[in-house]
Formats: C-alpha cells, sequence, structure tokens
C-alpha cells in the first residue's frame, strides 16, 4: 500500500467517524467553560496562544497520526489558543480534519498584496480565501536564508503588514543569535527587527499580531532560554511596545516564546508576566506537544 492509500485508510477508518461527534462534545464543552473563564474577567485576547510549527516535516500518513494523537489528546484548557502551521502540501488535509478548537495556519505569507505571476508565493488574500487565520511571518530560517539571501526586516515588516490588511493574524518573529548575545547586543538586536515591522501597522493593526521571541541560538538545539533570560526580552518588547501604542493596547499583544520549547520546560516558561505562550518547532510532531498546551491550565 502506498503512502496516499495509507493516509486514506486512517482518515476513513480513524478520523472521520469520531469527527462529528468530537465537535459536538467540544462546543457544547468550551461553551460551557468559556462562560466561566470570560467570567474571571480575563480579556479573550490574552489567552495564552500555543503554537506549533511543523517546518518542513509530514508525509501524509505522518500527518493523519499527529492530527489523530491532537483529536485524541482529551480536553484543552480554555486558557489556551492552539494554532498549528503544517507545510503548505498539508494545509488542506489538517484543517478539513483537526480538531475545531484547533486553528490552522501557513508557515509563510507572500510580499506581494494580490493573486498574479508569483510562482511559488502564497499571497495573504489566498490564504484568506482558502480558509486559513493565520500565518508565521519572518521566521529565523527565513530571515537566515537557505542557501540565499534571506528575509531582510523590511520584507518581514512589509509581509506582516500585507497579510494584517488581508484578514490574517501574523506571528511575527524576531530573535537574536549566539554571538549577538554574548556580545551583550540582544535587546538591540529585537528591537531593531521589531521596530521595523512597527513602522509599517497602526495601533489597530497590533491586535492581529502576536511577537514571537526565539532565540535563534535556541531553534533546534536543544537549548532553551532560562524563564528569567526569556522574561527579560519580553519585558523589553512589551515596554518598546507601550512606548508605540500605549500601555493598554501594549498589554493585550500576546508576546509569545520559542525555541525548543518541550513539556518540561514549559511550565516553568509560562509563568512568567510576559511570556503569552509559545511557538513549539520540533515537539509540536509529537504528543509532548499536548503537554506543553496543558501548561496553559497550571498558570
Amino acid at each position: 500500500m502506498d503512502v496516499l492509500s495509507l493516509a486514506v485508510v486512517v482518515w476513513t477508518r480513524t478520523l472521520q467517524p469520531k469527527r462529528k461527534l468530537q465537535q459536538q462534545q467540544q462546543v457544547m464543552s468550551s461553551s460551557q467553560g468559556w462562560a466561566q473563564y470570560l467570567a474571571r474577567g480575563v480579556p479573550p485576547q490574552k489567552r495564552y496562544l500555543i503554537g506549533g510549527n511543523w517546518k518542513a516535516n509530514g508525509t501524509l500518513a505522518q500527518a493523519a497520526g499527529i492530527v489523530k494523537t491532537l483529536n485524541g489528546g482529551g480536553p484543552f484548557p480554555l486558557e489556551a489558543e492552539v494554532v498549528i502551521a503544517p507545510p503548505a502540501h498539508l494545509l488542506g488535509f489538517v484543517k478539513d480534519n483537526v480538531r475545531p478548537d484547533v486553528a490552522v495556519s501557513a508557515q509563510n505569507s507572500a510580499l506581494t498584496t494580490k493573486a498574479g505571476a508569483f510562482t511559488g508565493e502564497l499571497p495573504a488574500a489566498l490564504l484568506k480565501d482558502f480558509g486559513l487565520n493565520w500565518a508565521i511571518i519572518g521566521h529565523s530560517e527565513r530571515r537566515e536564508g537557505f542557501g540565499g539571501p534571506g528575509e531582510t526586516d523590511e520584507v518581514v515588516a512589509t509581509k506582516t503588514k500585507v497579510a494584517v490588511d488581508a484578514g490574517l493574524h501574523v506571528m511575527a518573529c524576531v530573535g537574536e543569535k549566539l554571538e549577538q548575545r554574548e556580545a551583550g547586543q540582544t535587546t538591540e538586536v529585537v528591537l531593531k527587527q521589531l521596530s521595523a515591522i512597527a513602522s509599517k501597522l497602526t495601533k489597530s493593526d497590533w491586535s492581529k499580531v502576536v511577537v514571537a521571541y526565539e532565540p535563534v541560538w535556541a531553534i533546534g538545539t536543544g537549548k532553551v532560554a532560562t524563564p528569567e533570560q526569556a522574561q527579560d526580552v519580553h519585558a523589553s518588547i512589551r515596554a518598546f511596545l507601550t512606548e508605540k501604542i500605549g500601555a493598554s493596547a501594549a498589554s493585550l499583544v500576546r508576546i509569545i516564546y520559542g525555541g525548543s520549547v518541550k513539556g518540561s520546560s514549559a511550565p516553568g516558561l509560562i509563568l512568567k508576566p510576559d511570556i503569552d505562550g509559545f511557538l513549539v518547532g520540533g515537539a509540536s510532531l509529537t504528543s509532548d506537544f499536548i503537554t506543553i498546551i496543558q501548561a496553559a491550565k497550571s498558570s
């Protein structure tokens, strides 16, 4: 049996029959729980965002397995807004089969404002038309490039504005390299990247932007910034936003941490006052992602 046939069998036998029942149960559960959550006076915008970036990983059969794990992961805490970003070839399959309390994001969005002769690009307008509401923009791997020129601060900023104008929510990534941290340049580098983004956005645009702080030295290396290191940078980002858009609006912008996040490190990180969730890489492909999601409840 080839990979495509296996994936269809997994979907038919495992996902499809349970999907309608799961949706009914989750809607009932979430509506009751959501009412209780709102009664606590917590602004809905400030739910913890738990993002999963699959990067360029996943066959169709593997995606079916990940979706099965998520769908069978039990109730997610209402404090957590969960968004997963599979590679482009899996967006449709994942969107159609994952549980309804998990949103699906693109890993990139084009610089162009419209459809047209842009081979290989994914314009924000087409992503929105496809039913997506999220995109990751400016990830360090795209800033670095893949054997060619990477995305500049200006490109990342423009892409963010184009996506927001098209109606997408954006996880806008910033972060420093190891040599920059060792040189004491972390805040300078991060705020320079963020300044470029801020120069393109209006105050109201920030309601659709999540800032993802991802120290490049921690991405895929197994190294994780300590809760104190991450909080220091997040606090600097919050102070920058307060200066740009005011304390009230800045308090509602979610600032999430990414960089080898695991279920074992998530609880300590999420307790910090300016850490509003995570952008998870490798662990989002495993059941450990559910452990990370559950960390929002313990906070």
